[in-house]
């Protein structure tokens, strides 16, 4: 926001979004870009919808991402100020890991600073990250709050092998927060953000949209059981052990993957918008 803007601002708040163009009717970009790139794109614009359907979004905060494909360096996030039921494939920005818009729809929505300061970073030092998913739900804020971090209190939670969990250093703008946030994700494919909610990645979008959706899930069980005033119980160290090699994908198969086409169909039922 310009020195003027803030003026504007300050005498009226709504002044300033009359001088903007805030549309979200915008044409397609399907013939602007690669096959591929458009269906990451509406691959993209589903998890957007999918997140906010299961009641996952946080208004216009918070973000999903994804490598483009055949590209060097760029990745495609939301644009701040949407909500998630609203973003379609066109509506989408690519950006650079240096954080440089490299095409957006002609509107004035910017990417969010925190979502590429976090996204960036996690796309840089991790190959098999294709997806990064950061959401802020009553459940995930609230085992971020719990010294104990996520339990293995169900066969949900011990999907999770590997938790990192990052300490809370105020809101992620900073780019210095970048190294300890790679360094504590490591090659786990969950992210506790202490004091603050989750992250989760995945090397594909149906992959990430699992590996979040059963961390929620993980959250909500344990803050219910945690709730009820009774002692908790864990399976023995090497059930857990077991289990957790069971849900590795090189095991059994990546989870995610054979539910993708059926959630993609239960948005066309509802709302096929976000392929647009």
């Amino acid at each position: 926001m310009t020195k003027h803007e803030r003026s504007i601002v300050a005498d009226d708040p709504m002044a300033v979004l009359k001088t903007k163009n805030y549309t979200t009717d915008i044409p397609s970009m399907k013939d602007r870009v690669s096959e591929a790139e458009w269906e990451a794109r509406v691959n993209l614009a589903a998890a957007y919808r999918l997140v906010a359907l299961w009641g996952m979004d946080e208004m216009i905060a918070n973000h999903i991402s994804v490598r483009v494909p055949g590209e060097d360096g760029t990745f495609l996030i939301n644009p701040y100020g949407y909500l998630y039921e609203e973003i379609t494939a066109s509506s989408l920005i690519k950006i650079d890991l240096e954080g440089n818009v490299v095409q957006k729809p002609d509107f004035d929505y910017e990417p969010n600073r925190a979502g590429f300061v976090i996204h960036s970073a996690i796309h840089r030092a991790r190959d098999d990250a294709h997806c990064v998913i950061h959401t802020h739900t009553p459940a995930g804020m609230a085992v971020s709050t719990m010294k104990c971090g996520l339990l293995p209190l169900t066969q949900t939670a011990l999907r999770f092998a590997k938790i990192g969990y990052h300490d809370y250093q105020s809101v992620a703008v900073d780019l210095a927060e970048q190294e300890s946030i790679v360094a504590d994700l490591g090659d786990a494919d969950l992210l506790v953000l202490r004091n603050h909610g989750l992250l989760v990645v995945g090397p594909s979008i149906a992959q990430a949209f699992s590996n979040i959706y059963r961390a929620e899930l993980a959250c909500k069980v344990q803050v219910m059981a945690m709730a009820a005033n009774t002692e908790i119980g864990t399976p023995p160290a090497d059930i857990i052990e077991k289990t957790n090699h069971l849900y590795r994908p090189e095991v059994r198969r990546p989870f995610g993957v054979l539910e993708w086409p059926a959630l993609l169909r239960k948005l066309d039922r509802i709302d096929p918008s976000f392929r647009d």
